[in-house]
């Protein structure tokens, strides 16, 4: 389900679904760490002056994307930036570490791996991503619970049950 406090608050509401368990799609777990990177983009541009702000001005799909999914002159691009700003570059490392929390297939190793990245956040103080580190601890029980083999559920069909949810609260 989506991180909204109201589908949660409805599952665990008594009587509607006491066995259910609860696992919080990946799509918007890293919905909530591409905003954070673009928040910090913005306080980069506006720290920023002159010439220095060039190298943000027009980067921002190039950042939220994942380095696989660069052409060759966005790979450059951002590689360019990256070696321009230290703390654009903590923060891309960061987000592209993350997507390896969905690579775990126990909650236990993915705990682990999550307390490690949070604690990379410690030096660079990146307020958009402690924030997000707090959303993530918040949620926590979803997210690993979908760490489990038999909780392995593709994005489509977990997008497809939503909108039925979501058509069905219309109709009500």
């Amino acid at each position: 389900m989506d991180m909204w406090k109201a589908f949660r608050n409805a599952t665990l509401k008594e009587g509607n679904a006491p066995q259910a368990t609860i696992l919080y799609d990946k799509f918007h777990i890293l919905k909530h760490l591409g905003e954070a990177m673009d928040k910090v983009r913005k306080q980069e541009y506006a720290r920023l002056s002159g010439k220095d702000r060039r190298f943000i001005k027009g980067q921002r799909y190039t950042l939220l994307a994942h380095w696989g999914n660069l052409t060759a002159a966005g790979r450059a691009s951002l590689r360019l930036l990256l070696k321009a700003n230290k703390r654009l570059n903590t923060a891309y490392l960061l987000k592209e570490s993350f997507g390896q929390l969905g690579d775990y297939r126990s909650p236990r190793g993915a705990r682990r791996f999550f307390c490690q990245w949070r604690d990379a956040l410690r030096g660079p103080r990146l307020e958009p991503f402690e924030r997000f580190a707090r959303l993530v601890a918040t949620h926590w029980d979803g997210i690993a619970a979908s760490c489990r083999e038999e909780n392995k559920v593709p994005l489509g069909f977990v997008e497809g049950l939503n909108n039925k949810i979501r058509a069905r609260q219309r109709r009500a």
